[in-house]
């Protein structure tokens, strides 16, 4: 399981943390941008393309830590950008930050090694306090995606994550619009440091010893599938079913991300229900099958969420209602068109999982394809629904037009690859990180690359 796998890798990456007009920090210790040392409360502020600090221009910014203790503070890093938890936080960071100018703002990025990045994201992702086999799941499955971006960059392959405007599809008469996201390499730095990446925030959360060891003890395992570090995409909750890629992101498949279903029982190869059947989705999301994401075990889920996450309270289902003011006026703002009265909501298409991925909006004056997933998320909430697997159930008649619908859902995010919360459940059950990792992630092996 574990043989080396000769590929070469940097072992250092470059983390863009926030971008602004201005930037105030502090320099917690010594540090130096090659001529003088630096320290305390900093402002940098975009100036004519430029950096203006300390009372001079400049293009770059960039202070070493001068010992191992040194840390930066960033104030006001936007976390959980169009999420309904989006917030301001203060970070700390480890490492060198650098700060250029992008456009009429200035970058903060941090150069970071990738083991001591990977203990952040781990204590940023989840709590530090999860279960050791459970963290070292994780510890693979981020390094291969940041891995698998940083070859990616290296070759000039554009390839990332799940949330960043990438490829869309819209007919001539804007009767459709088919749009999915994707990380397309950034110019400046290789990764983001929110959800639309891995969430990334320095030492600001907790680090368990438990998570230096998760870390540590699968140093440079990532997993492969056919000599190829894999796409390790995961999510918070599958619902019960995991998610092809082509159902949320551009039309192909990958064989170590097909759909599984979340119990004991797929191990030995037990049947999927079939989902993308219109009736086999309503009667699966309406009911409770039992899965490993199943839980509404506080100690397991506190091991997976942080106090922000908390604030969504149901994860397997969950019931979103809104009147047809609430519906209309919703769908108008989201979609810059004016639909008249909604009269349905009609899945076209839907993936292994449930998760729609073509949905017809029908209104008293025009009708409206959108998809993939996460437009549909977009559309139909303030920030984003929990997952497009859903089932609408209209209320009211009044000449056709309903007076309130209630949206039904299974699972939180795209439901691709590993399932947070499922592998939180199986690691306390008593499954080995490997036997988690197979689990999820079909014909793949993990190798050590480093």
């Amino acid at each position: 399981m574990h043989n080396t796998c000769d590929i070469k890798v940097p072992r250092y990456v470059n983390v863009g943390i926030m971008s602004d007009k201005r930037i105030s920090f502090s320099l917690n210790g010594t540090f130096s941008d090659g001529n003088e040392p630096f320290t305390g409360e900093q402002t940098a502020i975009a100036h004519e393309g430029k950096i203006l600090w300390h009372g001079k221009t400049t293009n770059t910014i960039e202070l070493v830590p001068m010992d191992k203790e040194a840390t930066f503070t960033l104030k006001d890093v936007t976390i959980g950008k169009q999420f309904h938890w989006e917030r301001k936080e203060q970070e700390t960071f480890c490492g060198t930050l650098k700060i250029i100018p992008e456009g009429d703002e200035l970058t903060a990025i941090n150069h970071i090694n990738i083991e001591d990045y990977l203990v952040s994201v781990i204590s940023s992702e989840m709590s530090a306090t999860s279960s050791l086999e459970y963290l070292r799941s994780q510890a693979v499955v981020s390094r291969s995606w940041l891995v698998r971006i940083l070859l990616s960059r290296i070759n000039g392959k554009p390839m990332g994550s799940a949330d960043h405007a990438h490829g869309a599809s819209q007919d001539s008469n804007r009767e459709q619009i088919i749009k999915w996201y994707e990380n397309d390499a950034h110019t400046n730095f290789d990764v983001c440091a929110d959800d639309h990446c891995q969430r990334y925030e320095g030492i600001t959360r907790a680090q368990s010893q438990t998570v230096r060891e998760a870390v540590l003890s699968t140093c440079g395992e990532v997993l492969t599938h056919n000599g190829a570090v894999c796409d390790a995409r995961f999510s918070k909750c599958c619902g019960g079913v995991s998610e092809r890629f082509s159902s949320c992101w551009d039309e192909h498949d990958e064989e170590y991300l097909s759909p599984v279903r979340d119990c004991p029982d797929s191990m030995n190869g037990s049947q999927l229900p079939n989902l993308a059947d219109e009736k086999e989705a309503e009667k699966w999301i309406s009911s409770s099958p039992e899965s490993f994401c199943n839980t509404h075990d506080k100690d397991i889920l506190s091991q997976v969420l942080n106090d922000y996450d908390f604030e969504t309270k149901d994860f397997y289902r969950w019931r979103v209602s809104y009147s047809q003011q609430e519906l209309k006026t919703l769908i108008a703002n989201r979609l810059k068109m004016d639909m008249g009265d909604i009269v349905t909501l009609e899945p076209l298409e839907r993936g292994a999982s449930g998760r729609i991925s073509r949905l017809r909006i029908v209104g008293t004056k025009r009708q409206y394809i959108i998809g993939k997933e996460l437009e549909i998320r977009r559309t139909l909430s303030e920030s984003h629904l929990y997952s497009s697997a859903f089932v609408v159930e209209p209320h009211g008649d009044i000449d056709g037009v309903p007076e309130r619908f209630d949206i039904l859902g299974a699972g939180w995010g795209h439901g691709v690859g590993l399932c947070q919360i499922g592998a939180a459940v199986m690691s306390e059950q008593g499954y080995s990180y490997d036997k988690i990792l197979l689990h999820y992630y079909r014909d793949a092996e993990i190798k050590k690359i480093y």
